[in-house]
């Protein structure tokens, strides 16, 4: 069994990624900048990567520290025997660098937890589509133990969709401190919708029986913090009894280059970018020949898995999960970045990051939802309402994309993404927040 840290040592600046949980928890130190000087918060969520929530986890962290907070991080996997020294673990850590917490811990449920009754019948519910009650039973039979262990003192909590509260609670008991919660939107949305795209047996969970298990792990919370307009005013009315704030997330820029390369889309793996990738390659690629298109992220695996004869078909667009200089450079040179959103709730982190880049972009209207624009004032946005208008669009940037263009890094895009989800934006409306509450 590994060592228990002392309880009174105090957290430390930087540990570095390859140090185990023990080595790095006899390293805290106290930090001396205002205004969370000498607070610990722990930043409780998915372990999850190359996607859009990463990036928030990743904006928490770096927000927490300029305030002066030490961080812990607790990754929560979401599938059963990734534990601490699981290859899921190693992997995990290996894809988020560029998360920097002052101490990271992983954890998860483990292998045999899948004989407890309870989570056999989650998994029959699962079986059904019901995504939110195997989520919330996984994660109440996540081993945390040692991250209780290793946290010495924690004064605040930071947690990550409302599957992961089970975890935040626990560390509550040990800490007694307040829980802030990022909804990221309203998942049982989400679960609908990833049912639509995928598959269930009959009969499959109905939207109302998933939302009432979310909101049920939302009611000990002290305080809901959403990511747009929209899910705060649903919230809002679900849970009328609640504290809420909107925090529009910070993301990071993509860098403003000359363009002329290829148009870019860059996708994760979930249905909502599916579907939408889905229908650009079946119903704008025909209508746009001869265009060459590069596709960037892990959706390679999701269209290949969904729609293989698709996949087969376009093959040679995609790139697959890219390191973060190669990303950056292929927004640097595409010509236009590309938003082909057909289905989703929620923020799109994907069109924050395009906005941020100030190249063309090309996008249907339900890209933008919840960032409370209209894209249509915007003069490098082209808002195609249906498959014959984005390939217009599309045909017409790659056809000029040699020619002299305005200078990016004085796009309206990039004034907006700027102005709206800098960081230093992001990080003075946390402040506010928390401050108070840390306070009382």
């Amino acid at each position: 069994m590994k060592q228990r840290a002392q309880a009174q040592k105090p957290l430390a600046p930087r540990i570095n990624a390859d140090d185990s949980p023990v080595a790095a928890a006899e390293r805290l130190g106290v930090p001396s900048s205002p205004p969370l000087a000498g607070r610990v918060v722990a930043i409780v969520h998915p372990a999850w990567h190359s996607c859009g929530s990463h990036q928030v986890f990743v904006s928490q962290a770096r927000a927490y520290r300029s305030l002066g907070a030490k961080v812990i991080s607790v990754a929560i996997a979401d599938a059963p025997g990734a534990t601490e020294g699981s290859n899921q673990h190693k992997s995990y850590m290996a894809a988020t660098a560029d998360l920097d917490a002052d101490l990271r811990l992983f954890t998860g449920m483990p292998l045999h937890g899948v004989l407890n009754p309870r989570f056999l019948c989650a998994a029959w519910r699962w079986l059904h589509g019901n995504f939110a009650e195997i989520l919330v039973e996984t994660t109440k039979l996540v081993r945390l133990r040692e991250a209780l262990a290793l946290a010495p003192r924690v004064d605040l909590i930071h947690c990550n969709h409302f599957f992961c509260v089970p975890v935040a609670i626990r560390l509550r008991e040990r800490h007694d401190c307040p829980i802030i919660l990022d909804t990221h939107d309203l998942q049982a949305r989400q679960y609908v919708l990833r049912n639509h795209a995928g598959w269930a047996l009959p009969p499959v969970a109905r939207y109302e029986d998933m939302l009432e298990i979310e909101l049920d792990a939302m009611r000990p919370i002290d305080i809901l913090v959403h990511l747009n307009d929209e899910e705060a005013a649903a919230f809002q009315k679900l849970v009328p009894e609640g504290r809420h704030a909107l925090l529009y997330p910070a993301v990071n820029a993509m860098p403003a280059g000359s363009g002329g390369g290829d148009p870019i889309i860059v996708a994760s793996a979930n249905s909502a970018n599916r579907l939408g990738l889905v229908w650009f390659l079946k119903e704008v690629m025909p209508l746009a020949p001869g265009v060459p298109i590069r596709i960037l992220g892990n959706i390679d695996r999701k269209i290949q898995w969904g729609a293989p004869g698709l996949f087969k078909a376009h093959a040679g667009l995609f790139r697959g999960r890219v390191e973060t200089d190669v990303l950056h450079d292929a927004y640097r040179n595409a010509a236009a970045v590309l938003l082909p959103a057909t289905a989703g709730h929620g923020i799109s982190i994907k069109t924050i990051e395009a906005l941020s880049c100030g190249a063309p972009l090309i996008a249907t209207p339900l890209a933008f939802r919840g960032l409370g624009i209209n894209p249509a004032g915007l003069p490098n946005v082209t808002v195609a309402e249906d498959a014959a208008g984005f390939a217009a669009a599309l045909r017409r940037v790659h056809a000029t994309r040699h020619l002299p263009s305005a200078s990016r890094e004085l796009a309206a895009t990039r004034r907006f993404y700027q102005q709206q989800f800098g960081f230093d934006a992001y990080r003075n409306a946390l402040g506010e927040i928390v401050g108070r509450l840390v306070e009382t």
